[in-house]
């Protein structure tokens, strides 16, 4: 397949960015998920990763920028342990993980030939062929956790390199103000906040992290088949817990005088000034949060809330990060091996040491170091109540406006049940680009 026709086809996904998202990679894979064939092929070239071609080897290298330093390192040990084998030139650029499918497969001309994205990009890009089927899969998976091998994985063939096991959340808690009862649930939580005039922090407004008060009710959401379009049941009217339930209870959390609606930069801001001494996010945070809160530092899995008069434990958007190795690159064999690279024990251990990412590596992940991370201990024991992210692009805006009603009260003053049904005909509307 040319170039232009993966871009045109790119152009055709149904795809739906959240506008009131956080810093997560909130995107949907918007692709009826049949994928094409392989890219190198159709180029002509093969993907043996035994064929090592000697003389001059350019490779292009995507990564977050807070990870250059450390990509920087990788390299230059990648091209100790070939070297003689070729003459590297192996450039850095900074891109983002949760929108590297976009800058890839709408300029493959000036793409990455290896470049980190997070894993639910991963079923779009195999549809578009930028992807193909690892050569030693076996070996790949046999090293990593199973969820991430899962994650980086299309109709049981592996796609990508997994890289962490760390892209969820969990409950972030100051020790100064919390005893070990209070952090069990939501209720002792705000109570404790609200005694103190401080703040628990939590981004409701995204659908990222709405997710919570549904994942473990018995009301769900996901992809069709078609890989395009979702079910949800949100707002069903039988069961144990009832739509209406949920949307009640997130009224009374969000009216509590201790609870905010903050987006990342602003917990952050919050935790260094003392306003927030509670809230929920990422092992991204953990180093500052840490620095701010030093012995009186606490992470674990996220609370219970009160449903429907039950406690109800929430759940969470598991996610992992993987690298790609671009089918498209001039040099198909080395960039698969520097994805390779990056990704081995090796390497993920020293992602761990110099960015406190979790390690996917079964190896690394035992490294006594990891064991003492609170936040990397606290998302593998939210990981127990969570679920990949497969969401359709409709899902984000229709939760996100929902959510805004709760967060302001519902100042509409329309029925929850209708707000929830109007809702779930939008999430499961056939049309992503709605």
């Amino acid at each position: 397949m040319k170039k232009k026709g993966i871009i045109a086809m790119f152009l055709t996904l149904g795809m739906l960015f959240s506008a009131c998202g956080g810093n997560q990679a909130e995107v949907a894979d918007g692709t009826e998920f049949v994928p094409m064939e392989d890219a190198s092929q159709q180029n002509g070239e093969g993907t043996n990763q035994e064929t090592l071609p000697g003389g001059k080897v350019e490779l292009k290298v995507w990564g977050a920028e807070e990870d250059q330093a450390l990509l920087a390192e990788m390299v230059e040990s990648f091209k100790q342990e070939y070297a003689g084998a070729a003459d590297f030139e192996i450039t850095l650029e900074v891109q983002g993980e949760s929108d590297s499918r976009d800058k890839l497969l709408g300029n493959l001309d000036n793409a990455a030939d290896v470049f980190a994205f997070a894993d639910d990009q991963l079923m779009s890009m195999v549809a578009a062929g930028v992807l193909e089927p690892i050569s030693n899969a076996d070996e790949i998976a046999s090293r990593n956790v199973e969820g991430a091998v899962a994650a980086a994985t299309v109709n049981d063939k592996l796609y990508a390199y997994p890289m962490t096991a760390d892209n969820g959340y969990f409950l972030y808690y100051n020790k100064a103000y919390f005893s070990d009862e209070d952090i069990k649930t939501l209720d002792g939580i705000l109570a404790v906040a609200a005694a103190n005039g401080k703040k628990f922090s939590m981004e409701m407004t995204s659908g990222w992290y709405l997710y919570s008060f549904f994942g473990q009710t018995g009301l769900t959401v996901g992809l069709n088949d078609d890989g395009i379009s979702n079910y949800c049941t949100w707002n069903a009217t039988d069961g144990k817990i009832k739509g209406v339930d949920v949307a009640q209870a997130l009224l009374d959390i969000c009216a509590n005088p201790g609870f905010a609606n903050n987006v990342d930069g602003d917990f952050v801001e919050g935790v260094k000034d003392g306003s927030i001494i509670a809230g929920v996010s990422g092992v991204w945070n953990s180093t500052t949060i840490e620095e701010v809160w030093g012995e009186n530092y606490g992470a674990t899995k996220l609370p219970t809330y009160t449903c429907a008069g039950q406690q109800i434990q929430m759940s969470s958007f598991t996610g992992y990060k993987m690298i790609g190795a671009n089918a498209y690159s001039k040099y198909p064999e080395w960039a698969s091996k520097l994805a390779d690279w990056i990704t081995n024990e090796q390497n993920q251990t020293l992602r761990f040491q110099e960015r406190g990412q979790g390690p996917s590596n079964i190896k690394a992940a035992e490294n006594p170091e990891v064991a003492k991370s609170l936040a990397i201990q606290a998302v593998l024991k939210q990981a127990e109540y969570g679920n990949l992210q497969r969401i359709g692009g409709s899902y984000w805006m229709p939760v996100c406006e929902f959510a805004t009603e709760m967060v302001n009260g519902n100042p509409s003053g329309k029925e929850l049940q209708a707000q929830l049904d109007n809702m779930v005909d939008e999430i499961t509307a056939s049309n992503s680009l709605k």
